[in-house]
């Protein structure tokens, strides 16, 4: 018996619509992740992009367990001396919430060009609704 392996043109791409409602953020991104890579397929094959299209809305309201949105920091550095930036994820949710899980997502994703490649298949919005009506997106409940 051989190992089937999926070949680039041979992917067949769905959009998935997930609403983040009330869902932790850690646990949605690792779903999220999963579906990018195409690991909930029976072709899933690992150095091949078999994964499907994500739209999360409602980033606003994802939710974080514990002391997280005041001990949890967001950093950056601007590259020059002296210039570490870091807020509170009070206040990053409240600037970024889009951006916020999409770095959650990114870290869960392999770190090459074929990573940059799934999250490009990633959409996150800010509210409830989204411009990709057209490709007739399937709501996919998180299960939990």
């Amino acid at each position: 018996m051989k190992t089937y392996m999926a070949k680039p043109e041979e992917v067949t791409r769905t959009w998935y619509v997930i609403d983040a409602t009330d869902q932790t953020l850690g646990r949605l991104s690792s779903e999220v992740a999963s579906i990018l890579r195409g690991k909930h397929k029976p072709t899933y094959t690992p150095h091949v992009d078999t994964g499907d299209f994500v739209i999360v809305i409602n980033a606003d309201k994802i939710k974080l367990t514990g002391k997280k949105l005041d001990q949890k920091k967001y950093r950056h550095h601007s590259g020059y001396p002296g210039g570490l930036k870091e807020m509170t994820y009070r206040m990053f949710m409240q600037k970024k919430p889009e951006k916020a899980l999409e770095l959650a997502v990114k870290g869960m994703l392999p770190h090459n060009r074929l990573g940059a490649k799934m999250f490009k298949k990633l959409k996150v919005y800010r509210g409830s609704t989204h411009p990709h009506q057209a490709q007739k997106p399937i709501v996919r409940e998180l299960r939990g």
